[in-house]
């Protein structure tokens, strides 16, 4: 291990703390970046923030960087919690090695504080917005490990493995986000070729016999340059579509791999979008009890969301992924060059799930994805805007954060990614729209409901209609709340009893679960009119 490791988060996240155990168990030397400061001014960081934070951080940065080119080898660094946010901090820090992001709740950061050193902008009054602000940059670490409610060793584990992951990445891929989940850590690479034959070769190495699953479209484009890439590998072909996604499809792929001499030392590849990579992951968790699988999305859905989390489902007639499995990749690779390649309609289907993520992760990320929204909006087949290379990473890293801390959803934070999916999937169901144009959709319902329930500004749902109208995205929400789609709720997979847990979006960036009764969620988005 000769790279360098940094560790950022907010304030009390534990990275001092962390950082000298991890030192001490993997001989490696350990610097406080703060001390380093301190000890170059003659005076403590507290009050050089005090007196003046602008020249505090330009001191901060010049530390770092001189740090960074007089070479860090085998060393780790904890930073300051503005550290990461300041310039161009971060990125030099990725570019010289391994930067983890240590989570921890606000509150949990200010119980921490209780008798250590002075920070006072944990106790200001504006430490939420704050908090909130600097999230953004946190989760463009490689990797996010959450700290609150588990030990310092638990978090030294977890760190330690999460580095395994990403040295076991060829060097050329190192900029990837990953998924920390101990030794299932695995990482999402974003890429310009579909398939890199060295990357893909390295997470299916052993496999005694490889398939590849994609639908006839896609393999239409790949199929030689999957059996180019790859020697001794099958292809099997679906058809295209939500149909696919049936108990009839699972039974008949299960018969075929069965029949091709599969068996529990194989491996499977899910090249295409959403639906093959649900089915896909179905078949692999399921199949001889589990065999390996990795991700090759080929959509802005299947790259940003459906490839990611391990979640894997089917249809049932009842609705959308009632029938399914938690089960991990080994590795999701999404190559852009196939984006250009995508109908109009799909490739505007996908800005449903960005606009979820941008208002999930803050104006930044909104800015971004609005950018983008010329080229969604138009049906001349032309190369992604360079703005939407990191408008899928920072949706990456969003959704990889949310993976990490819950991933089976036990503590509510995944909850999170379900924004806009309570009606949108209802509307899926019943309508045939493609997922991304419901799941806009399903924003506008949340924008109402946020404006009702949450304190949300009125404004808001008109902001969101009129974003999924310059993208080109369905954007009339009425018209499809139909008795059939408002039925559909009631058998949503996230209900209990006669309640649904429902996203509610605060502001953009402030996103929290609320509980809400099927009728009151039925009364918001439809109510009666007077005769």
């Amino acid at each position: 291990m000769s790279a360098p490791l940094f560790l950022v988060g907010f304030m009390a996240a534990g990275k001092t703390t962390v950082g000298r155990k991890l030192a001490l168990a993997t001989g490696r030397s350990f610097l406080d970046l703060d001390d380093l400061i301190a000890e170059k001014a003659g005076e403590s960081v507290p009050a050089l923030v005090a007196r003046d934070q602008l020249k505090f951080r330009e001191l901060e940065a010049f530390v770092l960087e001189r740090l960074i080119v007089d070479g860090l080898d085998h060393h780790i660094v904890a930073t300051g919690g503005g550290a990461a946010v300041f310039g161009d901090n971060l990125r030099r820090m990725r570019a010289a090695g391994f930067v983890i992001s240590l989570g921890v709740d606000v509150k949990d950061a200010q119980a921490r504080a209780v008798g250590g050193p002075d920070r006072p902008l944990l106790a200001d009054d504006g430490v939420d917005a704050l908090f909130r602000k600097r999230a953004q940059h946190y989760r463009r670490a490689h990797v996010v490990i959450e700290t609150t409610g588990r030990s310092v060793d638990d978090v030294v584990a977890e760190v330690d493995a999460a580095e395994r992951a990403w040295l076991r990445l060829p060097f050329a891929n190192r900029d990837a986000t990953l998924v920390s989940l101990g030794a299932r850590s695995y990482p999402v690479v974003v890429h310009q070729r579909a398939v890199e034959g060295d990357l893909v070769r390295r997470y299916l190495e052993g496999a005694s016999k490889i398939v590849v699953v994609s639908d006839r479209n896609v393999a239409r484009y790949w199929k030689s340059t999957v059996f180019a890439e790859l020697h001794d590998v099958e292809l099997v072909t679906i058809e295209p579509g939500e149909a696919s996604k049936s108990i009839a499809q699972y039974g008949e792929l299960c018969e075929t791999l069965v029949g091709l001499g599969l068996d529990r030392g194989s491996a499977l590849v899910a090249l295409g979008g959403g639906v093959v990579g649900d089915l896909t992951g179905f078949v692999a968790a399921t199949l001889f009890r589990g065999i390996p699988v990795i991700q090759l999305p080929t959509t802005l859905v299947a790259m940003t969301d459906a490839a990611i989390g391990g979640k894997t489902a089917i249809d049932l007639a009842a609705g959308k992924n009632l029938a399914g499995a938690f089960w991990q990749p080994r590795l999701v690779a999404c190559g852009l060059d196939m984006l250009g390649t995508l109908p109009g309609r799909e490739r505007r289907a996908g800005f449903g799930e960005l606009w979820k993520y941008a208002l999930l992760d803050g104006e930044h990320l909104w800015g971004l994805v609005d950018a983008c929204t010329a080229w969604a909006a138009s049906d001349d087949p032309q190369a992604p805007p360079p703005a939407l290379t990191e408008v899928i990473e920072r949706s990456i890293a969003y959704k990889a954060a949310i993976v990490g801390r819950d991933e089976r959803e036990v503590t509510g934070h995944r909850a999170l990614l379900n924004l806009g999916h309570t009606v949108g999937h209802a509307i899926e169901s019943a309508s045939g729209l493609h997922h991304g144009e419901a799941v806009g959709l399903g924003l506008i319902a949340a924008a109402r409901v946020s404006a009702s329930l949450a304190g949300a500004r009125r404004e808001l749902e008109g902001e969101v209609v009129a974003a999924l109208r310059r993208t080109g995205l369905p954007a009339e929400l009425d018209r499809y709340l139909t008795d059939e789609v408002l039925g559909r709720i009631r058998v949503d997979k996230k209900r209990i009893g006669d309640k649904v847990r429902f996203i509610a979006v605060r502001e953009v960036g402030a996103c929290d679960p609320i509980e809400i009764t099927v009728t009151e969620l039925r009364r918001i988005l439809r109510p009666v009119t007077p005769a």
